[in-house]
């Protein structure tokens, strides 16, 4: 795989669109590539921004989030939220790299990813693209960050083991790869998080990427997300008590 970082000028919230920055910096595009993009970027095209102080943070939070727990819960601080399905700090909200904003994540990253897809696909006159709109996580009892994904199209996010053999022939039950998320990880560690300006990243020479020529069924979506009560970590969800967010 060859992780290739895109320079590009500042993005300020509310100024272009998405598609006329793409257009500016993206200059080429393979076939059986992947385009990567910070969610971050999307949301200040989309104007996804709130002056810091113009609202109660835990207030936005839980606009934000599915479910959220309070901020005075662990030492730091720290609001965990479920949003967009996913486990993230304080409902997607960033204010890192905002001008004195609230970055809120973008309306609908799925959406978005189908749609620069297509883009892609008739400018380029290509065939097998893929998008990745990312964010950054943390792990649990491990410092600093890493890539999330929340928002793919053009390829199976999940490649399935199940029922194949391993190395000495015992079948697989239950291993998924992640793909999508192993793509964002990359693409992440190379975007950096301050002020290197990389919000794009071309990723190529995929070999281990099966490409779809179509956005991801609804099926496939849901394939992603596992339900809080059969998720491996449930012993640690279901050791707190969540409040429901206005997404819930």
């Amino acid at each position: 795989m060859i992780v290739t970082p895109i320079k590009t000028s500042r993005v300020t919230a509310g100024e272009g669109t998405l598609i006329s920055f793409l257009d500016k910096f993206v200059e080429t595009m393979p076939e059986n590539s992947v385009l990567a993009i910070t969610s971050k970027i999307v949301s200040l095209f989309e104007n996804r921004v709130l002056p810091i102080g113009s609202i109660d943070k835990e207030e936005l939070i839980k606009r934000e989030s599915e479910y959220y727990l309070p901020g005075d819960l662990g030492k730091y601080g720290y609001h965990f939220s479920i949003a967009n399905k996913s486990l993230t700090s304080a409902g997607g909200i960033d204010e890192s790299n905002g001008n004195d904003n609230y970055i809120l994540w973008p309306s609908d990253p799925q959406k978005t990813a189908d749609e620069v897809r297509d883009y892609l696909v008739k400018r380029f006159d290509i065939k097998n693209v893929g998008v990745v709109i990312t964010d950054s996580t943390c792990t649990p009892l491990r410092r600093g960050t890493l890539g999330a994904v929340v928002g793919h199209s053009g390829f199976l996010a999940l490649r399935n083991y199940v029922g194949q053999p391993d190395l000495f022939g015992r079948p697989f039950e239950v291993s998924l790869a992640n793909i999508a998320l192993g793509l964002a990880a990359s693409a992440v560690l190379v975007m950096g998080e301050g002020t290197e300006r990389t919000p794009l990243v071309m990723l190529s020479d995929l070999s281990f990427v099966e490409f779809q020529q179509r956005d991801p069924s609804t099926e496939e979506l849901d394939r992603m997300y596992i339900p809080r009560d059969e998720d491996l970590f449930a012993p640690f969800f279901d050791g707190v008590d969540w409040l429901k967010g206005d997404k819930s």
